[in-house]
């Protein structure tokens, strides 16, 4: 019966998560020409870091006053999925009146905060639909999984519905998915146990191996993500097929990250998820080293796509890590916390190709020497007997 509950429980969570993610697939179509979402790289380079600047503003606020406030409301983390499931539907209604107004502006900020606090939401719910710490990856992971599928299932109509009508009939198409995700947020478990006094994973307060290492870990994974997209974008300026290169490169790198979703389970296994994020850490600089001999776009393409599949591996298996070691009260804050640091470094990573001409193989030798070291660094780390925390015993293999 325990188990069913369980199953039962992560049901609502899946289901619910699918829906969200396909109503934010509609709304990037319905925006997809709008300031927010068409970054051209061949355009100024300052409209690009307005880009990125934009991407980051919502974590100003999210990590200060909605972490906090995550694992404080009276109702719990699921009392705060379906207000942010409500809020979508209401802003979603907003935009198909101001779609061609300057009120779009306030309204997609909204749109990214309300993300935002869903996804540390989510984050936090999902130690309370698995029945023990050994299926925090697999559960991260089917959600992973769940959204690169639910979304691309998504586009297929908001698509057509994009051509055919326009902006306003999608953006209604996303609203009725976030009508869907509120009725299922309905039966996720009430799990709150509010303990003000407790420290947060993400506080000198709790200092344990995986944290502190898994989080610079995972920075590092992040911000090259954000470091090769642009580097791409760039070093293919004005290559004859710079557009199906680009597009190419997008494409396998959504490929690498479904599949870091699909594979994280089988590696859980066999590995607890601190020897994942070492496989994390080593796969890119192994490609990155031959892209940076060797040369050439399929190369760095295929450092792209590793570093994407890698960036997947590492959440999940860093995810577990605070689900699995962080105080329960103050999850939400910590996952608050530690978006805020990782999409900071994507930001900064992203902006060196942005101002730098950088040649191809200079930017793979980078990302080789970044992780090499990194990689370095965090088998010391794992290794030395520093006597905070603990380093589970691998898992017996199945």
């Amino acid at each position: 019966m325990s188990g069913w509950k369980a199953n039962s429980r992560f049901q609502q969570l899946a289901f619910t998560h699918a829906a969200m993610m396909g109503g934010e697939a509609a709304m990037v179509v319905a925006l997809a020409d709008s300031f927010f979402f068409d970054v051209d790289p061949n355009g100024a380079r300052s409209r690009v870091l307005a880009f990125l600047l934009v991407s980051f503003a919502p974590f100003l606020l999210v990590a200060p006053a909605i972490g906090p406030a995550i694992d404080r409301v009276r109702g719990g983390r699921k009392l705060i999925v379906q207000v942010v499931a409500a809020s979508r539907i209401v802003v979603q209604l907003l935009m198909m009146r101001f779609a061609d107004d300057i009120v779009l502006f306030p309204l997609v900020f909204a749109a990214l905060v309300l993300q935002k606090t869903y996804t540390v939401s989510k984050s936090a719910l999902v130690p309370a639909v698995v029945r023990s710490d050994a299926e925090l990856v697999e559960a991260n992971s089917k959600l992973g999984v769940i959204a690169g599928v639910a979304g691309t299932i998504a586009v297929i109509p908001a698509g057509a519905l994009q051509l055919t009508i326009g902006s306003p009939a999608t953006l209604l198409y996303g609203a009725l998915l976030f009508g869907v995700a509120l009725m299922f947020s309905i039966g996720l478990p009430d799990e709150l146990r509010v303990d003000t006094h407790e420290p947060s994973a993400a506080t000198e307060l709790e200092p344990t191996v995986g944290l502190q290492l898994g989080w610079v870990a995972m920075f590092i994974l992040r911000a090259a993500a954000g470091f090769m997209l642009f580097h791409l974008a760039f070093w293919f300026r004005g290559e004859p097929n710079e557009k199906q290169l680009l597009a190419l490169a997008v494409g396998l790198s959504s490929i690498g990250t479904l599949i870091g979703n699909s594979v994280a389970p089988r590696l859980r296994r066999t590995l607890h998820e601190e020897r994942m994020l070492v496989v994390a850490l080593v796969a890119p600089a192994i490609v990155g080293l031959a892209a940076t001999i060797v040369g050439g776009p399929l190369l760095g393409i295929a450092v792209a796509t590793v570093v994407n599949f890698a960036a997947a591996l590492g959440r999940l298996s860093f995810e577990s890590i605070v689900q699995r070691d962080g105080p329960d009260t103050n999850r939400g804050q910590a996952f608050a916390q530690f978006e805020t640091r990782f999409q900071l470094g994507w930001v900064i990573a992203a902006v060196i190709p942005i101002l730098l001409d950088l040649p191809g193989r200079v930017g793979f030798a980078l990302v080789t020497c970044v992780f090499a070291l990194a990689a370095f660094n965090y088998l010391l780390g794992i290794r030395a007997p520093t006597g905070h925390g603990r380093m589970p015993p691998e898992p017996a293999p199945s």
